[in-house]
């Protein structure tokens, strides 16, 4: 079963906890992202996503302003970029997030999106079908 490993996004965007929702949301416009990395003191402690801003800022009556450390999520796993694929969605479907960092060692060392696992997905499902059709036509 093949690894994460090759379709984990290396270069993590990230923010101080102290930076506002505003700034989060302009920095996942800009770079056509869904998250980013929330950094206290140098370190990654979590990770805002448009979801958690959606949800916990503007549903709840928050602003533009409110500092994504109160936003973000803590809760999420450091998966290791030698997950399979299906451990990994399967963490996606149980912690209700589209977005995972990626560690080692207790480091981050980059973030994986449900699109990344979808094409990993499709990647795997293509090599299958052209496998089974050099198999079946004897090439």
């Amino acid at each position: 079963m093949a690894t994460i490993e090759r379709h984990v996004t290396r270069e993590v965007l990230g923010l101080d906890a102290s930076a506002s929702c505003k700034e989060a949301a302009r920095l996942m416009a800009n770079k056509r992202v869904g998250a980013v990395a929330v950094r206290e003191g140098g370190r990654t402690v979590g990770l805002v996503t448009e979801r958690e801003l959606a949800y916990n800022v503007l549903a709840s009556g928050g602003h533009c302003d409110f500092p994504i450390g109160h936003a973000m999520r803590r809760d999420l796993p450091l998966i290791p970029s030698e997950c399979s694929e299906t451990e990994c969605a399967d963490l996606m479907r149980v912690h209700f997030t589209r977005h995972l960092l990626v560690g080692d060692k207790g480091a981050v060392v980059g973030i994986i999106s449900m699109r990344d696992l979808v094409q990993l997905m499709l990647d795997e499902k293509q090599w299958l079908i052209d496998e089974l059709q050099i198999y079946i036509s004897g090439r």
